[in-house]
Protein backbone atom coordinates (compact mmCIF):
# COMPACT_ATOMS: atom_id res chain seq x y z
CA UNK A 1 0.00 0.00 0.00
CA UNK A 2 1.38 3.17 -0.70
CA UNK A 3 0.89 6.81 1.15
CA UNK A 4 -2.11 7.64 -1.19
CA UNK A 5 -3.60 4.79 -0.29
CA UNK A 6 -3.85 3.07 -3.32
CA UNK A 7 -2.31 -0.54 -3.52
CA UNK A 8 0.95 -0.53 -5.82
CA UNK A 9 -0.08 -3.71 -7.60
CA UNK A 10 -3.40 -1.24 -8.95
CA UNK A 11 -0.80 0.75 -11.13
CA UNK A 12 -0.92 -1.13 -14.97
CA UNK A 13 2.20 -0.67 -15.80
CA UNK A 14 1.66 -2.29 -19.67
CA UNK A 15 2.94 0.14 -22.36
CA UNK A 16 3.92 0.26 -26.10
CA UNK A 17 7.21 0.64 -28.11
CA UNK A 18 5.70 0.77 -31.45
CA UNK A 19 3.72 -2.80 -32.55
CA UNK A 20 5.56 -4.22 -29.53
CA UNK A 21 3.09 -4.48 -26.20
CA UNK A 22 5.25 -4.76 -22.88
CA UNK A 23 4.01 -5.67 -19.38
CA UNK A 24 6.34 -3.04 -18.21
CA UNK A 25 8.46 -0.24 -19.00
CA UNK A 26 11.64 -1.56 -17.34
CA UNK A 27 14.29 -2.56 -19.80
CA UNK A 28 17.96 -3.88 -19.60
CA UNK A 29 20.36 -1.32 -21.25
CA UNK A 30 22.57 -3.02 -23.97
CA UNK A 31 25.70 -3.52 -23.16
CA UNK A 32 25.40 -4.21 -19.34
CA UNK A 33 24.46 -7.40 -18.91
CA UNK A 34 25.22 -9.49 -22.26
CA UNK A 35 22.03 -11.16 -23.19
CA UNK A 36 20.33 -11.21 -19.79
CA UNK A 37 22.17 -14.83 -18.35
CA UNK A 38 24.71 -13.01 -15.80
CA UNK A 39 21.74 -11.43 -14.21
CA UNK A 40 18.97 -14.20 -14.57
CA UNK A 41 20.94 -15.98 -11.01
CA UNK A 42 19.91 -12.44 -9.17
CA UNK A 43 16.03 -12.45 -10.84
CA UNK A 44 14.43 -13.87 -13.53
CA UNK A 45 14.54 -11.70 -16.50
CA UNK A 46 11.58 -12.84 -18.23
CA UNK A 47 10.14 -9.99 -15.09
CA UNK A 48 11.24 -6.85 -17.27
CA UNK A 49 9.69 -5.72 -19.87
CA UNK A 50 12.45 -6.91 -21.85
CA UNK A 51 15.91 -7.49 -22.42
CA UNK A 52 18.17 -5.45 -24.49
CA UNK A 53 21.27 -7.59 -25.98
CA UNK A 54 24.73 -6.45 -26.12
CA UNK A 55 25.56 -4.77 -29.54
CA UNK A 56 26.03 -7.85 -32.11
CA UNK A 57 27.92 -7.49 -35.29
CA UNK A 58 28.10 -10.03 -38.07
CA UNK A 59 31.60 -10.90 -37.23
CA UNK A 60 33.03 -12.18 -34.43
CA UNK A 61 35.10 -8.44 -32.57
CA UNK A 62 37.86 -8.46 -30.24
CA UNK A 63 36.99 -5.05 -29.02
CA UNK A 64 39.59 -2.33 -28.14
CA UNK A 65 42.91 -2.87 -26.05
CA UNK A 66 42.80 -2.31 -21.89
CA UNK A 67 42.62 -0.96 -20.09
CA UNK A 68 38.38 -0.32 -20.80
CA UNK A 69 37.24 0.77 -17.97
CA UNK A 70 38.05 4.18 -15.72
CA UNK A 71 35.96 5.08 -12.54
CA UNK A 72 34.55 8.96 -12.82
CA UNK A 73 32.63 10.93 -10.84
CA UNK A 74 29.08 9.25 -10.32
CA UNK A 75 29.63 7.29 -13.29
CA UNK A 76 31.95 5.77 -15.24
CA UNK A 77 34.03 5.69 -18.40
CA UNK A 78 34.35 2.40 -20.91
CA UNK A 79 35.80 1.70 -24.07
CA UNK A 80 34.74 -1.98 -24.82
CA UNK A 81 34.87 -1.54 -28.33
CA UNK A 82 31.62 -3.73 -29.35
CA UNK A 83 33.20 -7.02 -28.41
CA UNK A 84 31.34 -9.87 -28.97
CA UNK A 85 31.46 -13.02 -30.97
CA UNK A 86 29.20 -12.18 -33.90
CA UNK A 87 25.84 -12.79 -35.22
CA UNK A 88 25.33 -16.96 -35.96
CA UNK A 89 27.01 -17.82 -32.08
CA UNK A 90 23.92 -14.94 -30.92
CA UNK A 91 21.55 -16.41 -32.70
CA UNK A 92 22.51 -20.38 -32.24
CA UNK A 93 22.91 -19.45 -28.21
CA UNK A 94 21.66 -16.45 -26.69
CA UNK A 95 18.18 -16.17 -28.65
CA UNK A 96 17.03 -19.47 -27.40
CA UNK A 97 18.33 -19.30 -24.03
CA UNK A 98 15.87 -15.89 -23.67
CA UNK A 99 13.07 -17.42 -25.36
CA UNK A 100 13.19 -20.92 -23.69
CA UNK A 101 13.05 -18.50 -20.60
CA UNK A 102 9.87 -16.36 -21.68
CA UNK A 103 12.51 -12.87 -21.99
CA UNK A 104 11.31 -10.83 -24.52
CA UNK A 105 14.06 -9.60 -26.37
CA UNK A 106 14.96 -6.24 -28.03
CA UNK A 107 18.50 -6.87 -30.33
CA UNK A 108 20.97 -4.19 -30.53
CA UNK A 109 22.67 -4.36 -33.88
CA UNK A 110 25.66 -2.67 -34.71
CA UNK A 111 27.83 -2.53 -38.15
CA UNK A 112 30.23 -0.72 -39.92
CA UNK A 113 28.60 -0.12 -43.20
CA UNK A 114 24.70 0.32 -44.03
CA UNK A 115 25.03 -3.01 -46.25
CA UNK A 116 25.75 -4.55 -42.53
CA UNK A 117 22.81 -3.54 -40.49
CA UNK A 118 20.64 -4.27 -43.05
CA UNK A 119 22.24 -8.12 -43.69
CA UNK A 120 21.99 -8.22 -39.56
CA UNK A 121 18.21 -7.53 -39.67
CA UNK A 122 17.51 -9.97 -42.29
CA UNK A 123 19.06 -12.67 -40.29
CA UNK A 124 17.22 -12.09 -37.39
CA UNK A 125 13.94 -12.19 -39.18
CA UNK A 126 11.33 -14.67 -37.37
CA UNK A 127 13.46 -15.59 -34.21
CA UNK A 128 11.03 -16.50 -31.43
CA UNK A 129 10.96 -13.92 -28.30
CA UNK A 130 12.31 -11.31 -30.48
CA UNK A 131 9.99 -8.10 -30.32
CA UNK A 132 12.41 -5.66 -31.51
CA UNK A 133 15.41 -4.24 -33.05
CA UNK A 134 17.32 -1.18 -31.40
CA UNK A 135 19.33 -0.09 -34.24
CA UNK A 136 23.15 1.46 -32.54
CA UNK A 137 24.44 4.09 -34.61
CA UNK A 138 25.44 5.79 -31.97
CA UNK A 139 28.53 3.94 -30.27
CA UNK A 140 31.51 6.09 -29.27
CA UNK A 141 33.60 2.77 -28.97
CA UNK A 142 34.97 3.18 -32.35
CA UNK A 143 38.34 3.71 -33.60
CA UNK A 144 36.82 5.58 -36.72
CA UNK A 145 34.34 7.92 -35.42
CA UNK A 146 33.01 8.46 -39.22
CA UNK A 147 31.10 5.34 -38.38
CA UNK A 148 29.19 6.85 -35.83
CA UNK A 149 26.34 7.34 -38.00
CA UNK A 150 23.75 8.85 -35.89
CA UNK A 151 25.99 12.60 -35.78
CA UNK A 152 24.56 12.88 -39.51
CA UNK A 153 20.67 13.08 -39.98
CA UNK A 154 21.39 11.54 -43.76
CA UNK A 155 23.59 8.74 -42.35
CA UNK A 156 21.21 7.88 -39.75
CA UNK A 157 18.30 7.73 -42.28
CA UNK A 158 20.06 5.29 -44.74
CA UNK A 159 21.06 2.67 -42.21
CA UNK A 160 17.60 2.94 -40.25
CA UNK A 161 15.61 2.64 -44.05
CA UNK A 162 18.18 -0.50 -44.64
CA UNK A 163 17.16 -2.02 -41.37
CA UNK A 164 13.24 -1.09 -42.28
CA UNK A 165 13.29 -2.65 -45.69
CA UNK A 166 14.79 -6.30 -44.13
CA UNK A 167 12.54 -6.54 -40.99
CA UNK A 168 8.90 -7.97 -40.51
CA UNK A 169 6.51 -4.47 -40.28
CA UNK A 170 5.59 -5.74 -37.03
CA UNK A 171 8.75 -5.24 -35.19
CA UNK A 172 9.82 -1.81 -34.27
CA UNK A 173 12.97 -0.67 -35.00
CA UNK A 174 13.95 1.56 -32.53
CA UNK A 175 16.91 3.60 -33.76
CA UNK A 176 19.43 4.76 -30.32
CA UNK A 177 21.02 8.13 -30.95
CA UNK A 178 24.02 9.73 -29.77
CA UNK A 179 23.88 13.49 -27.52
CA UNK A 180 27.03 14.41 -28.61
CA UNK A 181 25.38 16.37 -31.49
CA UNK A 182 23.88 19.95 -31.59
CA UNK A 183 20.41 19.24 -32.36
CA UNK A 184 19.40 15.45 -31.83
CA UNK A 185 15.52 16.35 -32.77
CA UNK A 186 16.69 16.89 -36.67
CA UNK A 187 18.59 13.61 -36.17
CA UNK A 188 15.32 12.02 -34.05
CA UNK A 189 13.14 13.18 -37.57
CA UNK A 190 15.26 11.92 -39.76
CA UNK A 191 14.93 8.36 -38.10
CA UNK A 192 11.58 8.38 -38.39
CA UNK A 193 11.09 9.66 -41.58
CA UNK A 194 13.11 6.71 -42.44
CA UNK A 195 11.22 4.66 -41.02
CA UNK A 196 12.20 4.10 -37.29
CA UNK A 197 9.23 3.35 -34.81
CA UNK A 198 10.79 4.77 -31.88
CA UNK A 199 13.87 5.70 -30.77
CA UNK A 200 16.12 5.19 -27.87
CA UNK A 201 17.66 8.27 -25.89
CA UNK A 202 20.48 8.19 -25.23
CA UNK A 203 23.76 6.01 -25.81
CA UNK A 204 26.84 7.29 -23.68
CA UNK A 205 28.61 10.57 -23.92
CA UNK A 206 31.98 10.55 -25.46
CA UNK A 207 34.39 10.96 -22.62
CA UNK A 208 38.18 10.84 -21.38
CA UNK A 209 39.88 10.41 -18.27
CA UNK A 210 43.91 11.31 -17.92
CA UNK A 211 45.92 9.15 -15.36
CA UNK A 212 48.05 12.02 -13.48
CA UNK A 213 49.84 9.23 -12.44
CA UNK A 214 51.10 7.93 -15.44
CA UNK A 215 50.08 11.93 -17.42
CA UNK A 216 48.66 9.88 -20.35
CA UNK A 217 44.78 8.81 -21.26
CA UNK A 218 43.93 6.06 -18.60
CA UNK A 219 41.72 4.23 -21.68
CA UNK A 220 43.82 2.10 -23.73
CA UNK A 221 41.51 3.39 -26.67
CA UNK A 222 41.90 7.26 -25.19
CA UNK A 223 38.47 8.01 -25.40
CA UNK A 224 35.37 5.52 -24.57
CA UNK A 225 31.72 6.17 -23.37
CA UNK A 226 30.31 8.25 -19.92
CA UNK A 227 27.37 6.65 -18.40
CA UNK A 228 26.11 6.65 -14.79
CA UNK A 229 24.04 9.24 -12.65
CA UNK A 230 26.71 11.89 -14.21
CA UNK A 231 24.88 11.89 -17.83
CA UNK A 232 21.10 11.75 -16.38
CA UNK A 233 20.38 15.42 -16.76
CA UNK A 234 21.67 15.32 -20.30
CA UNK A 235 19.18 12.19 -21.13
CA UNK A 236 16.48 13.69 -19.76
CA UNK A 237 16.77 16.91 -21.70
CA UNK A 238 17.25 14.73 -24.64
CA UNK A 239 14.48 12.87 -24.11
CA UNK A 240 12.03 15.93 -23.41
CA UNK A 241 12.93 17.59 -26.65
CA UNK A 242 12.49 14.59 -29.04
CA UNK A 243 8.97 14.40 -27.16
CA UNK A 244 8.43 17.84 -27.32
CA UNK A 245 8.60 17.96 -30.97
CA UNK A 246 7.54 14.45 -31.65
CA UNK A 247 4.73 13.66 -29.52
CA UNK A 248 3.56 10.41 -30.76
CA UNK A 249 7.07 8.61 -30.99
CA UNK A 250 7.50 5.96 -28.67
CA UNK A 251 11.45 6.40 -26.77
CA UNK A 252 13.44 4.41 -24.79
CA UNK A 253 14.73 6.32 -22.29
CA UNK A 254 18.09 5.66 -20.74
CA UNK A 255 20.77 6.99 -19.06
CA UNK A 256 22.10 7.01 -15.10
CA UNK A 257 19.04 5.88 -13.86
CA UNK A 258 19.37 4.11 -10.06
CA UNK A 259 16.43 4.34 -8.39
CA UNK A 260 12.41 4.55 -9.62
CA UNK A 261 12.43 8.21 -9.57
CA UNK A 262 15.27 8.34 -11.65
CA UNK A 263 12.99 6.45 -14.26
CA UNK A 264 9.96 8.95 -13.28
CA UNK A 265 12.07 11.82 -14.64
CA UNK A 266 12.17 10.20 -18.09
CA UNK A 267 8.72 8.99 -18.37
CA UNK A 268 7.55 12.57 -17.01
CA UNK A 269 9.73 13.77 -20.06
CA UNK A 270 8.11 11.77 -22.69
CA UNK A 271 9.69 8.58 -22.43
CA UNK A 272 7.43 5.44 -22.69
CA UNK A 273 9.91 2.96 -21.59
CA UNK A 274 13.70 2.89 -19.82
CA UNK A 275 16.39 0.51 -20.03
CA UNK A 276 18.46 0.75 -16.57
CA UNK A 277 22.23 0.05 -17.30
CA UNK A 278 25.21 1.19 -15.40
CA UNK A 279 23.22 0.69 -11.61
CA UNK A 280 24.02 -3.11 -12.28
CA UNK A 281 27.40 -2.93 -11.74
CA UNK A 282 26.87 -2.07 -8.05
CA UNK A 283 23.07 -3.82 -7.58
CA UNK A 284 22.33 -6.32 -9.97
CA UNK A 285 19.30 -6.43 -8.87
CA UNK A 286 18.90 -2.81 -9.91
CA UNK A 287 15.99 -3.65 -12.92
CA UNK A 288 13.74 -4.99 -11.25
CA UNK A 289 14.04 -2.65 -7.88
CA UNK A 290 13.67 -0.09 -10.39
CA UNK A 291 10.18 -1.18 -11.79
CA UNK A 292 8.99 -1.74 -7.87
CA UNK A 293 9.97 2.07 -7.15
CA UNK A 294 8.40 3.26 -10.45
CA UNK A 295 5.81 1.71 -9.63
CA UNK A 296 5.02 3.09 -6.07
CA UNK A 297 6.09 6.35 -7.33
CA UNK A 298 3.26 6.38 -9.94
CA UNK A 299 0.48 5.63 -7.61
CA UNK A 300 1.76 7.40 -4.94
CA UNK A 301 1.49 10.57 -7.14
CA UNK A 302 -2.44 9.52 -8.67
CA UNK A 303 -1.20 7.59 -11.60
CA UNK A 304 -2.83 4.29 -12.29
CA UNK A 305 -1.49 4.03 -15.74
CA UNK A 306 1.98 4.90 -16.75
CA UNK A 307 0.45 5.56 -20.01
CA UNK A 308 -1.04 8.75 -18.23
CA UNK A 309 2.16 9.74 -17.14
CA UNK A 310 4.27 9.49 -20.08
CA UNK A 311 5.20 12.65 -20.86
CA UNK A 312 2.76 14.40 -18.36
CA UNK A 313 6.15 17.10 -17.19
CA UNK A 314 5.25 19.24 -20.49
CA UNK A 315 1.12 20.18 -19.70
CA UNK A 316 1.13 23.42 -18.44
CA UNK A 317 1.40 23.97 -14.62
CA UNK A 318 -1.76 24.90 -12.97
CA UNK A 319 -2.40 25.14 -9.35
CA UNK A 320 -4.15 22.54 -7.43
CA UNK A 321 -2.99 20.32 -11.01
CA UNK A 322 -3.23 16.40 -9.85
CA UNK A 323 -3.11 13.89 -12.19
CA UNK A 324 -6.30 12.20 -12.72
CA UNK A 325 -7.69 9.85 -10.73
CA UNK A 326 -5.34 11.47 -7.44
CA UNK A 327 -6.26 10.53 -4.27
CA UNK A 328 -4.34 12.95 -2.67
CA UNK A 329 -1.42 14.84 -1.91
CA UNK A 330 1.61 14.13 -3.22
CA UNK A 331 4.31 13.44 -0.88
CA UNK A 332 7.70 14.84 -1.57
CA UNK A 333 10.24 13.18 -3.35
CA UNK A 334 12.90 12.02 -1.27
CA UNK A 335 16.91 11.44 -1.72
CA UNK A 336 17.53 8.53 -3.87
CA UNK A 337 18.76 5.76 -1.44
CA UNK A 338 21.03 3.94 -3.80
CA UNK A 339 24.02 5.30 -5.36
CA UNK A 340 26.77 4.11 -7.07
CA UNK A 341 29.53 3.59 -4.12
CA UNK A 342 32.56 6.29 -4.43
CA UNK A 343 34.87 3.03 -5.28
CA UNK A 344 32.41 1.13 -8.17
CA UNK A 345 32.57 2.28 -11.48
Amino acid sequence: MTAAGVPAAACDLTTQLGAARLPNPVLTASGCAAAGQELHRFFDVAELGAVVTKSVMLAPRAGRPTPRMAETPSGMLNSIGLQGPGIDPFCEHDLPWLAERGARTVVSIAGVTVDEYAELAARLRGHPGVVGLEVNISCPNVEDRGQVFACDPEAAARVVAAVRRETSPMLPVLAKLSPDVTDIVTIAGSCVDAGADGLSLVNTLLGMVIDTGTLRPALAGRTGGLSGPAIRPVAVRCVWQVHAALPHIPILGMGGIMTGLDALQFVLAGASAVSVGTAVFADPRAPVRVLAELRQALVARGFLRLADAVGYAHQPAQNGLRPPGSPGTVPPAREPAHRLPADTP
